[in-house]
């Protein structure tokens, strides 16, 4: 499997925006449209006000697709869950600097694991939080509105956290991917790219539109107006 890209905008649809009855379709269906990796939001109800699936999820969802599962774990004491979606097949797994002390510590042990570890932000956190450990990481995920629901409005300010970002890759020569994960349509596409996002996580603005395939060409077309100055950084 590959995952990093340095020319093409990886697209990363949410499955939570999929209906779960017929998730198999709808992941063939993705497949067949051209994306690149499956994005699965994993919420307790106690991080964020929702409540979605758990390990067995990904496991299905793993069944049907070589595609790079990229699991994002919005949960409390997400140490103590990662042995769960390591072993159902996640590629890339994300956890939230806010509800985890030992950063460090659940990063290595994901990496340990043969996963790509990523650390995730709330709109509300500064990228200060990440800075210790941006030499560590394969991802880089930015919520770019406030967990716990799909088809909200993408917040302003997290375009900025992404360009400070993408210049601390380039200060420290890091490689980690900068993930947008919230309000990603064919609007806002380009200027998530111009900020510096190489993963663009969109949920309603797939699995809600009427024709996948045109819906993925978007915001493939979208991003590329922007990816010449962003890729040349």
């Amino acid at each position: 499997m590959a995952f990093m890209s340095s020319v093409r905008t990886i697209i990363a649809p949410s499955i939570l925006a999929a209906d779960f009855a017929r998730i198999g379709s709808a992941i063939e269906t993705a497949e067949q449209a051209g994306v690149d990796w499956i994005h699965l939001d994993v919420m307790d109800g106690h991080f964020v006000p929702n409540l979605t699936f758990g390990p067995k999820m990904v496991a299905d969802i793993r069944k049907l697709t070589e595609l790079p599962l990229d699991v994002h774990l919005m949960v409390n004491n997400p140490g103590e869950l990662l042995d769960a979606y390591i072993d159902a097949g996640a590629d890339f797994l994300s956890f939230h600097v806010e509800a985890e002390t030992h950063v460090h510590r659940v990063i290595q042990r994901i990496r340990s694991a043969g996963c790509r570890p990523g650390v995730a932000i709330v709109p509300s956190t500064p990228i200060g939080a990440l800075s210790c450990v941006l030499s560590d990481i394969d991802l880089a995920l930015v919520m770019t509105v406030n967990p716990g629901f799909g088809g909200q409005t993408l917040v302003e300010e997290c375009l900025r956290k992404a360009e400070a970002l993408r210049e601390e890759r380039s200060n420290i020569g890091a490689s980690f991917l900068i993930e947008a994960d919230g309000g990603v349509n064919p609007k806002t596409a380009a200027r998530c790219r111009h900020a510096g996002f190489d993963v663009l996580v969109a949920g309603s603005a797939v699995f809600g539109a009427s024709d996948t395939e045109r819906a993925v060409m978007q915001l493939r077309t979208a991003s590329l107006e922007s990816s010449t100055s962003v890729d040349d950084t």
